[in-house]
């Protein structure tokens, strides 16, 4: 049996997108038979411009069970604007259509955040009449249409991508959500199966050795590492933080993406000291800085779209003993209360709240044991991996001849 695996994000690029898709593949390899391939469509890491490890075009990989071929897909420059993304996209659409055409395949992975990985897995399965499994990561009609705001646009764009989701989810055969937040958005797809596999800790992770204690230090250092984008919104909670707390805290902020020029010029406005930016970095040096920080950061920004979705970055936040400041609302916001103790938790942009919170709560670590083993990466894996085989066993079944049939005599 042959799978196709979409998906936009892959190692040795970074992100939660390659992480997830890496580490799943692998365990999916893992349940699978020597019979079976996996064929992993994606593209030249890309994740930011400013971070681009080299990569083979086409790799064999074997790591037990069935042997996995990844292809990479060279697509143009971006900085994570919206046109330059589409034109990206449009790339790797067509150039997977290429590379796929020699190909049969039984089922259509597609792991997707952004929806037209997902768009691509529905054109190909349906093709092929072959059963689609979906892995949605984000609601992008949503969350772009939050972004948007010329009206105009908005009319144009808001019924276009909702025809997009009907051609692609009105297809999938099982669909799986990284959010239960997103549960009632998929009401009207009632023909799929559906699961809520999160994100998850990886191994690196829950190596972090427990904190040691520093009660001399200068200034407390609150953490921030991922994609700077406008559903961060930091450029409008960073800046004036920094500034009332001042000289007895340090922001770090590591990484990149759409949004960092708007929190640079909000921080230079602010005439801010005690932030410092780094672009991002590999895991080794991020562990370290994990383990250097006070406090790890995690802010969504105030609209509809950011209530449904579950921020990956909490999985990695969880597997420190360090406290947790969550500017977060919906459902991050209860998966915080009800998962993540030795957590501050404020609205989106309040800096009010924020401030009140920091100073008032003294400090301490707090050991999450009970988080670090319901989240394990491995084990999210090793289910999901299970429920994609139980697709693909499915199809098996029906493909198979019936066997020890006798004839009725007359």
């Amino acid at each position: 049996m042959n799978i196709l695996y979409l998906t936009f994000y892959f190692d040795p690029d970074i992100g939660p997108g390659a992480f997830r898709n890496t580490t799943l593949v692998n365990a999916l390899a893992c349940q699978l038979t020597s019979s079976d391939s996996i064929h992993v469509l994606t593209t030249q890491p890309n994740r930011y411009d400013s971070y681009k490890p080299v990569a083979s075009e086409e790799e064999e990989w074997c790591s037990g069970g069935c042997p996995i071929t990844v292809q990479r897909i060279a697509i143009p420059k971006h900085k994570s604007g919206f046109i330059d993304q589409i034109c990206s996209f449009f790339v790797y659409y067509v150039r997977a259509c290429q590379l796929a055409r020699a190909y049969e395949y039984d089922l259509v992975f597609a792991s997707s955040s952004r929806l037209f990985t997902a768009f691509l897995g529905a054109r190909l399965a349906r093709k092929r009449a072959v059963p689609l499994f979906l892995d949605i990561r984000d609601l992008f009609r949503e969350a772009i249409l939050d972004v948007i705001k010329n009206p105009l646009v908005r009319m144009i764009l808001s019924p276009l991508l909702r025809a997009v989701e009907r051609y692609t989810f009105g297809y999938a055969r099982h669909i799986n959500l990284v959010s239960e937040g997103f549960r009632s958005y998929f009401d009207p797809f009632r023909q799929a199966t559906y699961s809520y596999f999160t994100n998850g800790i990886d191994t690196a992770f829950l190596g972090i050795p427990a904190s040691q204690s520093t009660p001399d230090k200068p200034y407390r250092t609150i953490l921030y590492a991922g994609n700077i984008g406008e559903g961060q919104g930091l450029h409008d909670i960073i800046p004036e933080a920094a500034r009332q707390l001042g000289s007895g805290y340090r922001f770090l902020i590591i990484g990149d993406g759409g949004a960092r020029i708007k929190l640079e010029v909000a921080l230079k406005a602010n005439d801010s000291t005690n932030v410092k930016l780094r672009q991002p970095v590999n895991r080794r040096e991020l562990l370290a800085e994990y383990q250097d920080a006070d406090y790890m950061f995690v802010h969504l920004n105030n609209i509809d779209a950011c209530r449904r979705v579950l921020p990956s970055k909490l999985f990695e936040y969880g597997a420190t003993d360090k406290p947790i400041i969550a500017g977060v609302t919906g459902y991050a916001a209860s998966f915080v209360r009800d998962y993540l103790p030795n957590s501050i938790l404020f609205n989106p942009g309040d800096v009010t709240s924020l401030i009140r919170q920091l100073r008032e709560t003294p400090y301490q670590t707090q050991s999450r044991a009970a988080f670090r083993q319901r989240f394990r990466r491995q084990t999210i894996n090793a289910e999901m991996a299970s429920q994609i085989r139980g697709v693909l066993e499915s199809v098996k079944f029906v493909q198979e001849p019936v066997t020890n049939v006798t004839r009725n005599s007359y």
